[in-house]
């Protein structure tokens, strides 16, 4: 079973909302690749908590998530001219309270992947949650640390332990900077930022995504570099979500690195030319 565990959340367009969050793009990308996957967060007790867990359950995912006394989750997204997202992301809401239950324990002790951020770890109660599940989560499973630093949701602390607890992180070039900055790493340039967090962190494997520009695969014994396909990109929100999910999805298939490298690449590149992160796609 795959999990995607975090914010289950609308993003609001100016024109439009869309159903989203990181951990639950994970999980409807890493299903396409015929595999039980969850996703474990909170909504409110409101019609926009009853709207998003219908749409999830007619895309068949599985859901184990609490109703909580906060709203559901919001978040308003602008693009650019590029199709580039800036966020606005509500605070106190009800994928910051999720609770550690008993059927999130036994989900975790059957995990053969999940996926979590710094995003849903920046209130105490879900970040509990979040690391009592990785506690649980078999020692063989894919911890896959999609860092998705967003406004001032993140610390270096959070951040630090999360690596602690993760096998695989994947990370764009922005955060590379960002993480570089917070740690007072020496001057290097992205890819050994990369190499040197897969060596102090004793990951198995560090995605670095590069947008338009391509995206690198570092592993102890190998480096796989693949540039981004020339799209008409509408929409890139979820984009990184769906590589994530259609990485692990691959690697979980046994495809070898470069192939589940060349997977992702396609899925996230046709992702940025749909409107939302949450679209069929046909894996071989």
């Amino acid at each position: 079973m795959i999990v995607g565990i975090g914010e289950m959340l609308w993003d609001i367009f100016p024109e439009r909302k869309v159903p989203g969050g990181a951990p639950a793009n994970f999980a409807y990308h890493a299903s396409q690749f015929g595999f039980e996957s969850y996703v474990v967060s909170a909504v409110g007790k409101d019609l926009l908590g009853e709207d998003i867990l219908k749409i999830f359950a007619e895309k068949e995912l599985r859901l184990l998530v609490e109703t909580v006394d906060f709203p559901t989750g919001t978040v308003k997204v602008e693009l650019n001219d590029k199709g580039i997202p800036k966020y606005e992301i509500c605070e106190n809401v009800a994928w910051d309270n999720i609770p550690f239950t008993e059927r999130t324990k036994e989900l975790a002790k059957n995990c053969t992947a999940v996926c979590f951020g710094t995003l849903a770890q920046r209130n105490e109660t879900s970040r509990k949650t979040i690391r009592s599940f990785l506690e649980l989560v078999p020692k063989n499973a894919l911890k896959i640390f999609d860092i998705n630093l967003r406004q001032n949701f993140y610390s270096k602390k959070i951040i630090h332990e999360s690596l602690l607890i993760s096998n695989i992180l994947k990370i764009n070039e922005e955060e590379v900077i960002e993480v570089a900055r917070l740690f007072d790493f020496e001057k290097k340039d992205e890819q050994e930022i990369c190499l040197h967090l897969l060596k102090e962190y004793n990951l198995n494997i560090v995605i670095e995504t590069k947008g338009s520009i391509g995206s690198y695969v570092f592993t102890k014994n190998e480096t796989s570099y693949l540039d981004t396909p020339k799209v008409n990109a509408i929409d890139t929100v979820g984009a990184g979500d769906s590589f994530a999910g259609a990485f692990a999805g691959a690697l979980l298939q046994g495809k070898s690195i470069k192939e589940a490298h060349k997977l992702a690449v396609d899925v996230s590149s046709y992702i940025c030319t749909q409107r939302g992160a949450m679209h069929k796609i046909t894996p071989p």
